[in-house]
């Protein structure tokens, strides 16, 4: 009896083994898709879908017109999710984003009516250009994945992801997320401008807004959901838990930062390594992982207070040199 017990339960582990192996062959489809919409930007696109497969959201950083708004759109279709984009400006309100009450005779009563925020991915475009007010409308439901409004808690779809773009903080109009804003983002990508070759094929290729709309679903809500469930079974063990944690321990007493990695942020450089891991076709976690997703999860939330004499060192300079400084 005992015997049979194992040897179902190895054959489980083998099917569910199976359907993880197909889950990320989809994955791998949705990037080589996007990657001919957003061309010569693959290690953006793999940073892009390992941060949504960690069920984070995505923060892109980068001057106007550099294809920040196309990857988010193109990420949406292939992945086959419902997608609303909300243009960031001056003059949005937070009712814009969650919704509203309005007073409806025939009901004598209000009927809420939905912002853009009911919808499985968001695109908060131009993030920064908006108020802290409308900023704000973010928060709660990218923590909780939900929104209250008028008193009533009103649930998010599954899954629910953001994926904002922001402009330099140094062009007019913009105005700076806050670091609690920033530490929701799980990750922080920029996509900077195509080499030659790739805005050659820019140029003489089909215009993308043209391409989107022709572009098939590789996945569905529910292939992704299962992928997602499955990061659990990638293993991690205790002595990279100590890595981790050597890591954000680095960067708290680290004296070019106003403060360190928060347990939040800790939680997520786990869960965006895991990811990375599953994507490159391992159920384990290993060092090169962690360090592969690290600048993307820890520049944007470590506010640099100074830098050596001289030195025009960024977060992300920074981020590298305290990587190479902890000890494997």
């Amino acid at each position: 009896m005992r015997v049979g017990i194992t040897h179902t339960a190895i054959a489980l582990h083998f099917i569910h083994s199976v359907t993880e192996v197909r889950m990320f062959s989809k994955v791998h489809d949705v990037a080589k898709q996007v990657g001919e919409i957003v061309v010569g930007k693959e290690s953006q696109v793999r940073q892009a879908l390992v941060c949504l497969l960690a069920g984070g959201h995505l923060l892109i950083e980068d001057v106007p017109g550099v294809g920040k708004t196309t990857l988010a759109h193109a990420l949406a279709i292939s992945l086959g999710l419902q997608f609303n984009r909300q243009q960031f400006t001056s003059d949005l309100l937070p009712a814009d984003v969650i919704g509203i009450s309005v007073f409806d005779r025939e009901k004598n009563g209000f009927v809420f009516h939905p912002g853009a925020i009911f919808t499985q991915v968001l695109l908060a475009d131009e993030i920064n250009r908006a108020t802290p007010k409308a900023q704000s409308a973010l928060l709660e439901a990218m923590e909780e994945r939900q929104v209250t409004s008028d008193g009533v808690t009103r649930n998010l779809p599954e899954p629910f992801f953001v994926i904002a773009t922001q402009n330099p903080t140094h062009q007019l109009g913009t105005f700076p997320l806050p670091e609690s804003q920033m530490d929701r983002f799980m990750m922080c990508i920029s996509l900077g401008y195509p080499d030659p070759a790739s805005e050659r094929a820019l140029l003489m290729g089909e215009d993308r807004r043209v391409l989107l709309k022709s572009l098939p679903a590789k996945m569905t809500p529910h292939d992704l959901t299962t992928a997602q469930s499955a990061l659990k079974n990638i293993h991690v063990s205790p002595a990279l838990i100590d890595y981790l944690q050597a890591l954000a321990q680095a960067s708290r007493e680290n004296g070019m930062f106003a403060e360190g990695l928060s347990p939040r942020a800790t939680i997520a450089l786990l869960q965006a390594a895991r990811a990375w891991a599953a994507l490159e076709g391992r159920n384990h976690v290993i060092p090169e992982d962690v360090q592969a997703v690290l600048v993307p999860v820890a520049a944007h939330r470590l506010r640099v207070v100074k830098a050596g004499s001289g030195s025009a060192l960024n977060s992300r300079d920074l981020v590298l040199q305290m990587m190479h400084s902890v000890p494997v």
